[in-house]
């Protein structure tokens, strides 16, 4: 059989996973090895879930055809468990797949990434924390890999294709499909300059349980996890927890104890997640070279070309020493400072302008710089 096609099969066939491949390939194959001609009827003579065992009997040859013909005219790839390219650190989770839908370069696998992972209603500061992070992470030599939602996701991109790197995206469908319209240009930017990973075949839409499949999965192929505000309602916990029962490093960036956003990240350091507050920590424990140099923030908001007016320049400052960094709203800031409402909302705006304060639901404000 066309080894393609025998991937294509492997892809599709339900409960089929990396060891049950291994464990009816009597040479003992590695990472690397050749899938043999005859690989289907040494599965059917192995231990296989019953829904496994009825698609290899009798796979169905449409859904094939359209598989290989969506791979052939968008330049795709289907990588089993023995290729050369398949995520080392994944062939040793005991869920890994037997094959995996892949758009992009391949060989960027090859080396475990670090995972980048939090909240999708994320904040301003912690979009910017994300998208530093990341791109000082790149520049360090390790390579970044996030699902494909808003928030956090969509910051960790962004990082690494501002420092040149290739970003790696876990989708929760096929690989045909774009999973939020609001990243819609981001995925079509990487599309051509990353690596697209997914479980699901060509046409598969978004389904509710494929979400910790996918947050698993981003666990497990990932050398550690980097947590930036996770929350309870995003893939956080399932990829945190996966990494743990695999013995690989989580991290996770502190914040106020006096904003909510900032919880699960504590909780995590209480929990044993090492406390990391520049790039360069990440990258000496995982035994890259140091780089421990402050990141450099990326604003969301595009700065004016005149810069603050000098003779209030110190007053802006007392402002944003006032906001100090976690969310405040303009009540707050007038108590602190002594100034009339109209004032701070004034001097807010122009900050605002600048690029160095962010606006928050509820009126609120967030310091970026």
């Amino acid at each position: 059989m066309e080894p393609l096609r025998l991937r294509a099969i492997l892809a599709r066939t339900p409960g089929l996973l990396a060891r049950h491949v291994f464990a009816c390939l009597a040479d003992g194959a590695v990472l690397g090895g050749s899938l043999p001609s005859d690989l289907l009827t040494r599965l059917l003579s192995c231990v296989l879930p019953d829904r496994g065992r009825a698609w290899l009997i009798r796979p169905d040859e449409r859904l094939i055809d359209s598989d290989l013909r969506w791979i052939h005219a968008n330049a795709g790839v289907i990588l089993g468990c023995t290729d050369a390219d398949f995520p080392p650190h994944l062939v040793r989770w005991p869920a890994a797949p037997a094959a995996l839908y892949v758009s992009g370069p391949t060989a960027t696998l090859r080396a475990a990434p670090l995972a980048l992972v939090g909240a999708r209603q994320v904040t301003p500061a912690g979009f910017e924390t994300a998208r530093g992070f990341a791109a000082e992470l790149t520049r360090g030599g390790l390579s970044i890999a996030a699902g494909m939602e808003e928030g956090v996701d969509t910051a960790a991109h962004e990082g690494v294709l501002a420092a040149g790197g290739t970003p790696i995206g876990l989708c929760v469908c096929g690989l045909d499909r774009v999973r939020a319209a609001r990243t819609a240009g981001l995925v079509t930017r990487i599309r051509h300059e990353a690596t697209l990973i997914s479980l699901f075949a060509p046409g598969t839409p978004p389904r509710r349980h494929h979400f910790p499949m996918r947050s698993r999965l981003l666990g497990a192929l990932s050398r550690g996890v980097l947590v930036v505000e996770g929350a309870s309602g995003s893939g956080t916990p399932c990829s945190v927890e996966q990494a743990r029962v695999l013995q690989r490093p989580v991290f996770a960036i502190p914040g106020s104890i006096r904003d909510p956003a900032a919880r699960g990240c504590n909780q995590l350091i209480r929990a044993g997640a090492s406390l990391v507050t520049q790039p360069g920590e990440i990258l000496q424990e995982l035994g890259f070279t140091d780089t421990n140099q402050p990141i450099r923030g990326h604003s969301t908001v595009r700065s004016m070309p005149a810069t603050r007016p000098s003779p209030l320049d110190n007053k802006y400052e007392m402002l944003l020493d006032a906001a100090g960094f976690e969310p405040v709203d303009i009540d707050v800031l007038v108590l602190r400072t002594g100034w009339s409402g109209h004032e701070v909302a004034s001097m807010l705006l122009l900050l605002e302008l600048q690029g160095r304060i962010a606006p928050q639901p509820g009126g609120r404000y967030c310091r970026l710089s």
